[in-house]
């Protein structure tokens, strides 16, 4: 769930969210089609038609949640924002074949909204002219005509081959059964930044701060998802105790915040475990919290005013990657490595990206 998100309920057990940048949407919409026409019933029906095209947001992220659970993947939640919807599915398929029909689910569902607007005749109709006897199919001049036209667009946009579009992962999928899914992914992302540098010279020539944007955007995503990838088929066999850091000071709870930042200024460790000694910690003083203690609370502070009490605990011999992931999404400073019962490191994301950098140069050397 991302941070300011509103929960609204359930579908299917999945959880989703309304991210208050959509309320910005809304009052937008509303005060731009008043000012437009001066007329309220006009007003209602540009919110009206902007909830329906979040409904089929929704329902496109839905898809891929159904679609990703048919392989055993959970969805945590999905979050409707201002620039569309996130479905946040617990891990990618790395089966090829299964990515790209959870890559296709979300695009399918706007395709069938589409059709089904088609077929039942209230997106389009059919107009007849007599004199020269020809028919032709003409959207309808109405919120089920534009939330036709929509789908069609949110169909087509979302199957750019670039990511963090669903097109990049169906190119990804596709490379992938072909190449390692790193060496797929690479692919996929450089392609996607070839789309960016598109967008972003189109942006410049017809002058739309938008598509600058968007190309901002693509580079970004495409970047991040290469590096994740990347990072993770790094991780995939390596343990906890490979990474975790063995020579640690534990601060007693008697310690003061001054003493706190001496040991920060000595050393590389930036987060103190807080007990007496290794196997009883009571907490955690990132360095973050010292540094907002020694300016609310002053140095002869002791350290359990400012600590984060507990820490979380993992067996050394443990998979880093859910680890590593834990680190992150949870903001945690360490955790507490422990083996046969006892203390014997700590974790920290900053340890990992040394250990990181450490076998990339590795690699490099023996490609030399």
């Amino acid at each position: 769930m991302f941070s300011w998100s509103i929960k609204l309920g359930r579908i299917f057990g999945i959880p989703f969210y309304l991210h208050w940048t959509f309320l910005i949407l809304i009052a937008f919409v509303l005060l731009q089609s008043w000012a437009a026409h001066g007329d309220l019933r006009e007003a209602f029906q540009a919110v009206v038609f902007i909830l329906s095209l979040f409904g089929c947001v929704l329902l496109h992220e839905l898809g891929h949640a159904l679609a990703a659970r048919r392989y055993g993947i959970p969805t945590e939640d999905i979050t409707l924002m201002i620039i569309g919807g996130v479905a946040r599915l617990r891990k990618m398929p790395e089966n090829p074949l299964h990515e790209l029909v959870v890559a296709l689910a979300g695009p399918a569902v706007n395709l069938v909204i589409a059709l089904v607007l088609i077929f039942s005749g209230l997106g389009v109709r059919i107009e007849r002219d007599d004199h020269l006897h020809v028919s032709e199919i003409v959207f309808n001049n109405g919120p089920l005509g534009y939330l036709l036209i929509a789908n069609v667009m949110l169909m087509i946009f979302n199957l750019i081959p670039a990511f963090p579009m669903d097109g990049g992962r169906v190119l990804r999928a596709l490379l992938a059964m072909t190449m390692d899914y790193p060496k797929a992914t690479r692919t996929a992302a450089s392609i996607g930044q070839l789309f960016a540098i598109g967008f972003g010279f189109l942006g410049l020539y017809v002058g739309a701060p938008l598509l600058l944007l968007v190309a901002l955007f693509v580079w970004i995503s495409a970047g991040a998802e290469a590096y994740q990838v990347e990072e993770r088929y790094a991780t995939r066999d390596v343990s906890i105790g490979e990474a975790m850091l063995t020579d640690f000071v534990v601060l007693p709870p008697s310690a003061t915040l001054g003493e706190a930042a001496e040991q920060l200024l000595a050393g590389s460790q930036q987060d103190f475990p807080i007990g007496h000694g290794p196997d009883a910690i009571v907490g955690v003083l990132p360095r973050s919290r010292l540094l907002e203690g020694l300016a609310r609370l002053g140095p002869r502070a002791l350290v359990t005013e400012a600590m984060t009490p507990g820490i979380e605990v993992v067996e050394m011999n443990g998979p880093l990657l859910p680890a590593m992931n834990r680190l992150r999404e949870h903001g945690l400073a360490c955790m507490q490595v422990r083996h046969q019962g006892r203390s014997v490191g700590l974790l920290t994301l900053e340890n990992i990206a040394e250990l990181m950098m450490i076998r990339a140069a590795l690699e490099a050397s023996r490609r030399i």
